[in-house]
């Protein structure tokens, strides 16, 4: 085998259609573009969603609304629920194994609900509301790289 023999597989290459090279070849005349109308000619096509003058479909149809795509949701933790773990040390990963968010959630805040905390509690990359902060705080936990809002 040499390399000046090497081929492509049969029907790996397609030439290239040549048109208008008489009707023995099958697009001459009018090159297989069929006869009058927009399309035979020369620079004539039109933009994209053009039904010929008629009303297009994306102008029929009611709009209403968008939906912005870069948006993080966050969802909101009750502290009572929170002291009610069983685990003392509380993180998103945790939150989502007891099934409290779902596993997609990628913020969580902790508000209170009036909950006087009796035992010590160490959260960490959760967001933490002002009075929640201080009902932590003052039974003894730990805030770890929380804000507090």
């Amino acid at each position: 085998m040499k390399l000046n023999c090497v081929k492509p597989a049969i029907g790996a290459f397609i030439a290239k259609k040549r048109v208008g090279r008489g009707i023995g070849c099958g697009f001459g005349k009018t090159c297989g573009r069929g006869h009058k109308g927009q399309k035979s000619r020369a620079g004539g096509f039109h933009k994209v969603g053009f039904e010929g003058g008629q009303m297009p479909l994306y102008r029929r149809l009611p709009k209403r609304g968008f939906k912005v795509f870069g948006r993080v949701k966050c969802v909101q933790v009750k502290l009572s629920i929170i002291a009610s773990l069983e685990a003392s040390i509380i993180d998103i990963d945790v939150l989502s194994r007891l099934g409290i968010v779902k596993s997609v959630t990628s913020r969580v805040k902790i508000i209170n609900d009036s909950y006087v905390l009796s035992k010590p509690l160490e959260i960490k990359n959760i967001r933490v509301s002002k009075s929640c902060k201080l009902a932590i705080e003052g039974a003894g936990g730990l805030l770890m790289n929380t804000l507090a809002e």
